[in-house]
């Protein structure tokens, strides 16, 4: 197999990158794209971390796969439950276990749902895990004391710390800032320093390593990285604050240099995104919009269960359509099939959907006057795949592709105080090494099609039941001449996880809802 590297970057974005390539800030990237190629990379239908990770680790669409979120929930008779997804909700096989079984060797440090591990040939360390799960959901088993050798290796800061991570990104005090994007420089060493220890004691064909920081601080401080949002001139909190978020970018960029240095000249590297980021100053409580339709209601104030920001707090006898986190932008519609059941009747579905896919595009900013939603979008059309009835019934694309809220809370439309990062469709795509021309911009490509065109720079054939392509025009005429494209066998379901990491997995499910709720809050994506 041909090596192959992959450096994931967490909602990068050219309108970031650009600049600060210009600058000179970022020598690296600069070189990979002038000896190499680089395209945008379109996202999945809604640009969200868990479905863009899985698709292009799978190669297949989230109606397919089946991540759609970071959490999974059901409603059953006495309420709401939820949990969050981990790798056995995940429905397709992916790049790691098709290569592992090529016979091939594979390293997959910080992708989501990667826990519990998957046997294969090779290393997995997951992301999003907390650290007290984090030994026994590393494969093998004995990588977890071999990476605790390593000068300066923390656990916690590697994982994420829940109890510090408190609060939602957006929502940061300017107090926290400054420590919240030191901290975070010190993460990605801490995943370059693993990363660069397994190339050189456990090479792979394979190596992916994914830099999640960049999204972070996108999201808490989009109003230092964006020039045109600072003050005229920029206060000295600004000053500090751009120059340590650069500092940030100038850090990932020799971690960059460094491992694809370490690859060697023989290696092809591949950067992506699993999205983009721009800006977001309004917040549409998407709940509020329901409950004012008369299609949602909240418990009463006086309940056992206290009144917040999320569906468990909904009155489920009063509560036919409602959106359970900020996250997907969706909204779930209740379908009554027997008589007395709470739901829109089954045959009154299509009409219900319509009129209420009608309703939020006439839903105006209370400032512009404009849409506030420019695309609605059915599940069918969102998410065609065998997995779509676990989709939203309804996928909201707002006017600046913000995240909704789905918090008891007025207004109904708010105005942000400052400025925050949001994801965008649009993420990056870079490549460079043997095969691949020089110095090239493509036209826009598809996060779907990385995980075809990964297999075909390893030499693999693509499986019949891909739902991605290989990019073409990433290699070089000549190149894809010697080495065409080549049909392989189906994928095959998802591997069995190991014992250990089951274990952890069900320590993990015991957690309570609360907690849940507060990593999903760490993230950003609960109020």
């Amino acid at each position: 197999m041909q090596s192959t590297l992959l450096i994931g970057l967490d909602g990068a974005t050219f309108k970031i990158l650009d600049p600060l390539v210009k600058r000179g800030d970022l020598p690296n990237l600069a070189k990979i794209m002038a000896q190499g190629v680089r395209a945008e990379l379109l996202s999945t239908p809604h640009p969200l971390t868990p479905p863009a990770w899985t698709t292009l680790m799978t190669g297949r669409l989230p109606g397919s796969h089946g991540i759609f979120d970071f959490l999974r929930s059901e409603i059953r008779p006495g309420g709401a439950f939820f949990t969050l997804n981990d790798f056995r909700d995940i429905r397709c096989e992916t790049i790691w276990s098709i290569v592992s079984r090529a016979g091939g060797k594979v390293i997959s440090l910080n992708f989501p749902l990667m826990a519990p591990p998957p046997k294969l040939n090779g290393s997995i360390v997951p992301g999003l895990l907390s650290w007290r799960h984090l030994r026994r959901n590393i494969h093998p088993p004995e990588l977890y004391d071999e990476l605790k050798s390593l000068p300066g290796f923390s656990a916690n800061e590697i994982s994420w710390d829940f109890e510090h991570e408190k609060k939602a990104m957006q929502i940061i005090e300017d107090e926290e800032l400054e420590s919240w994007v030191r901290f975070h420089v010190i993460r990605e060493k801490h995943w370059f320093d693993i990363t660069r220890h397994l190339m050189q004691n456990h090479p792979a064909d394979l190596t992916a390593v994914m830099f999640d920081g960049v999204d972070k601080l996108q999201h808490s401080c989009w109003r230092f990285l964006d020039e045109s949002y600072l003050s005229d001139p920029p206060t000295e909190f600004e000053q500090t604050m751009r120059e340590l978020c650069l500092t940030y970018f100038r850090e990932m960029d020799t971690f960059i240099g460094d491992l694809v240095d370490a690859a060697g000249d023989n290696t092809r590297v591949f950067l992506a995104s699993d999205h983009g980021f721009g800006p977001t100053e309004t917040v549409f409580r998407i709940n509020k919009w329901l409950e004012s339709l008369g299609h949602l209601k909240w418990q009463a104030a006086d309940d056992a269960k206290p009144k917040a920001g999320h569906f468990v707090a909904l009155d489920w006898d009063h509560t036919v359509a409602y959106a359970p986190s900020g996250a997907t932008n969706g909204i779930h519609i209740r379908v009554a099939t027997e008589p007395g059941e709470v739901g829109v009747p089954a045959e009154e579905y299509e009409t219900f959907r319509e009129r209420m896919s009608r309703q939020l595009l006439e839903v105006k900013h209370p400032e512009t006057g404009e849409p506030l939603v420019k695309q609605v979008l059915t599940f069918e059309e969102a998410y065609p795949g065998s997995e779509r009835g676990q989709a939203p019934d309804l996928t909201l694309v707002l006017f600046d592709h913000g995240f909704f809220s789905v918090l008891d809370a007025e207004p109904m439309i708010w105005q942000r105080p400052e400025c925050a990062g949001t994801h965008a469709p649009e993420g990056i795509f870079a490549a460079c090494g043997p095969g691949i021309p020089q110095g090239k911009e493509l036209p826009q490509q598809t996060i779907l099609d990385v995980a075809a065109t990964l297999l075909h720079s390893l030499g693999l054939p693509i499986p019949e039941d891909f739902e991605s392509s290989v990019m073409t025009d990433v290699f070089e005429p000549e190149f894809l001449k010697q080495h065409p494209v080549q049909s392989g066998p189906a994928t095959v379901a998802p591997g069995d996880a190991a014992s250990a990491a089951d274990d952890a997995s069900e320590e993990e499910q015991a957690d309570s809802e609360e907690k849940i709720l507060e990593r999903l809050r760490a993230l950003g994506y609960v109020e």
